[in-house]
């Protein structure tokens, strides 16, 4: 089913399947030997969700020969492009910190445990927006396993399609000192004007030091529908709810990277391909890679 304006999903369907997707990922990367990321609270929110794919995935169950275009191969290199995309953002965050911020917001935060996992310095406030019943899903999911945030955690339940910025200062966000914003895995389920206004919001709420990490994906311009619905078919012939291509919002839009250096941001970019070299992990081949293309990681630093 097509996009629409105001449609909704929970985490079992829709752009809400892609974040129990992408968790699912973090939770196999955390087994991997190489421990290039520790999420302990990926499996839980995971099995919480209890998408039968996805469980059977971390029990190690899946006869993936009996998947077709579910090869062994393909799907590490699934794995190992979230291990490095989460590293990316987990690094992010703590140089940032390492600056002296003291507040962070994640955009979008569906299941992201970062709130809880990272090692936050004293009295930093970590802001988690996403819609109500996300956030109420994960807040309850972990507080079953006793798990705590290592920062103070205020979640905004609030749609990014509305007045988010409002809610957050709400929230008690302070806009008169520096803000780490993240924005991940979010930008391809945005139509390409939502996408400059989401930054021209953040841009509006962040002093000079503040820092911003996202990522971009150049072959949304020209997206290859077919081959990402042939890709994504044994998700849903496993009946996970997720057809890439009717969820994302393909075609023109602004290069991120240029986009916040005309807003004042000091940005620069890095390639998934490159962090997998500099991780000491093999590159997948182009037939294992992610059907979207290439993708970009970017973060930068708001000038004074």
């Amino acid at each position: 089913m097509a996009r629409t304006h105001d449609d909704s999903w929970d985490l079992a369907s829709s752009v809400g399947a892609t974040a129990t997707m992408v968790a699912a990922g973090r939770a196999m990367a955390t087994k991997d030997a190489r421990g290039l990321i520790n999420d302990p609270f990926a499996e839980p929110l995971v099995r919480a969700v209890g998408l039968d794919f996805f469980v059977k995935m971390l029990d190690g169950e899946l006869d993936l020969s009996a998947i077709e275009n579910a090869s062994p191969a393909r799907v590490q290199a699934m794995i190992d492009g979230i291990a490095v995309r989460t590293k990316y953002f987990d690094d992010y965050f703590v140089d940032a910190m390492g600056t002296g911020v003291r507040q962070a917001v994640i955009l979008a935060s569906g299941l992201d445990s970062r709130a809880y996992r990272l090692d936050w310095p004293a009295e930093t406030v970590v802001y988690e927006i996403d819609q109500p019943q996300v956030i109420d899903f994960k807040t309850t999911t972990l507080a079953g396993i006793d798990a705590a945030p290592a920062a103070t955690r205020r979640t905004v339940r609030i749609d990014l399609r509305s007045d988010w910025p409002a809610a957050l200062q709400e929230a008690g966000l302070d806009t008169s000192v520096p803000t780490a914003w993240l924005a991940e895995g979010l930008l391809i389920y945005l139509p390409p004007e939502a996408q400059d206004r989401l930054f021209d919001n953040i841009t509006a709420l962040s002093v000079p030091g503040s820092t911003i990490a996202t990522e971009y994906v150049p072959g949304i311009r020209d997206f290859d529908a077919d081959r990402v619905r042939e890709m994504s078919a044994p998700l849903r012939e496993q009946g996970i709810d997720i057809d890439m291509a009717s969820l994302v919002y393909a075609g023109e839009r602004n290069h991120v990277v240029d986009y916040l250096h005309g807003k004042g941001w000091e940005a620069s970019g890095v390639t998934r391909a490159e962090l997998f070299v500099r991780n000491g992990l093999d590159v997948p081949a182009i037939e294992d890679d992610d059907p979207l293309g290439e993708i970009i990681f970017v973060s930068g630093t708001l000038a004074g």
